[in-house]
């Protein structure tokens, strides 16, 4: 293949692929395509990659002055920029509040990957220098969290054999992360409050305050709105800490971007299990576009790591992916192949998508592929 950035850089790439060579896709993506597109299409998708892909080429042209350019990390990303519409609203919004000083809330599910969209912010903000300390707020034992957030002097208490640093004079000038602050004792919140208003802690068994300067990010599972009308949750604590929210989506609500999660798993999973796993086979990936991912990214990631390690070959296929995988897919596929108003089905859900075939797949519980496939078969082509 003629290398076409070599030639002229500036000129954006989108690669047109079939279903079954979406690795060599997204291996090109790497080299610097700008997007790919899957048979079979429609016209409407590729004007919007098109135009996506002449947009995006347009701000790379632009002056290096941006947050994001002058900011170098100071800790190694995990970050994926998706390119689902979800995963760019929410990108925008990662974009936008880093260089601020707002605290944020993140929301979520367990194993979207809330904790690295908390690095990302970190990483892009003018603290990136300074640490970043990541508290699991569940694993805190209630008796213990006075300690482990504002430290205790040696003697302060029976088993302080030394003196201990806090989490917020450990963030000092950087940021702490609060994972799964609603776990948190009421208590505690109290605590936490306190210090957050007034910037100031005092280690257990001192008189002396120290001042910090900290940006507060947390992250939650649960409907933090509703913990506070049920009395578990503190009003004021909830408003200190959401000044920004964002929220992140389900994998399954961005399964535009799996395969780019995949391809990263897969490296990632390369290099610590010294593997050379090229990529997936046409069966593997359709069996992951159809899964569900209940367990999201860390449930993905888990996955591939197993199938890399079970993997004798270039190509993970079908068979090192557990049985669960193939259930769903069959119970899927049953469901909707027995069905006695197939067309009716379909018919239904792109009048409630107003058209949007990716939408009315989602509705449906099938792929795109195998909607365009039911749209020919019966005659509901436009």
């Amino acid at each position: 293949m003629i290398d076409l950035k070599s030639i002229k850089n500036e000129v954006p790439v989108v690669l047109m692929t079939g279903y079954a060579d979406v690795n060599t896709a997204v291996k090109a993506m790497k080299k610097g395509a700008a997007d790919y597109i899957s048979k079979p299409f429609v016209p409407e998708e590729v004007l919007l990659v098109l135009s996506n892909a002449l947009h995006s080429s347009k701000a790379q042209k632009k002056p290096e002055n941006s947050q994001k350019n002058k900011i170098e990390s100071s800790i190694p990303s995990d970050f994926v920029q998706g390119i689902s519409p979800v995963s760019k609203a929410m990108n925008k919004h990662i974009e936008l509040v880093s260089p601020t000083n707002l605290s944020v809330l993140i929301i979520g599910e367990s194993g979207t990957g809330k904790e690295v969209v908390a690095k990302e912010i970190h990483n892009l903000s003018h603290r990136n220098k300074a640490p970043f300390i990541a508290v699991d707020c569940g694993a805190i034992p209630k008796e213990l969290a006075t300690s482990e957030f504002f430290g205790h002097l040696k003697g302060s208490f029976t088993g302080a054999v030394t003196d201990k640093m806090g989490h917020f004079e450990a963030a000092n000038g950087g940021t702490l992360f609060l994972d799964e602050v609603g776990n948190l004792t009421y208590e505690n919140q109290i605590q936490l409050l306190r210090a957050l208003q007034e910037r100031k802690v005092k280690r257990i068994g001192s008189s002396k305050e120290v001042e910090v300067d900290i940006r507060v990010i947390a992250a939650t599972n649960e409907d933090l709105k509703e913990a506070v009308k049920a009395g578990n949750f503190r009003e004021d604590l909830y408003h200190r800490l959401n000044e920004f929210s964002i929220e992140v989506p389900s994998l399954n609500e961005r399964k535009q971007d799996l395969l780019m999660y995949a391809e990263y798993f897969l490296e990632k999973a390369n290099e610590q299990l010294h593997k050379k796993v090229l990529g997936f086979s046409p069966e593997t990936l359709r069996i992951f576009q159809n899964y569900s991912w209940p367990g999201n990214l860390r449930e993905l990631q888990n996955i591939i790591r197993r199938a890399v390690l079970l993997t004798p070959g270039d190509l993970v296929e079908k068979e090192v992916i557990p049985s669960e995988f193939f259930e769903v897919e069959n119970q899927s596929s049953s469901a909707f192949s027995k069905s006695q108003n197939e067309k009716e089905m379909i018919v239904k859900a792109l009048q409630i998508c107003n058209g949007n075939k990716s939408e009315a797949a989602k509705m449906l519980e099938i792929n795109r592929k195998t909607l365009y496939n039911k749209l020919k078969l019966y005659h509901l082509e436009d």
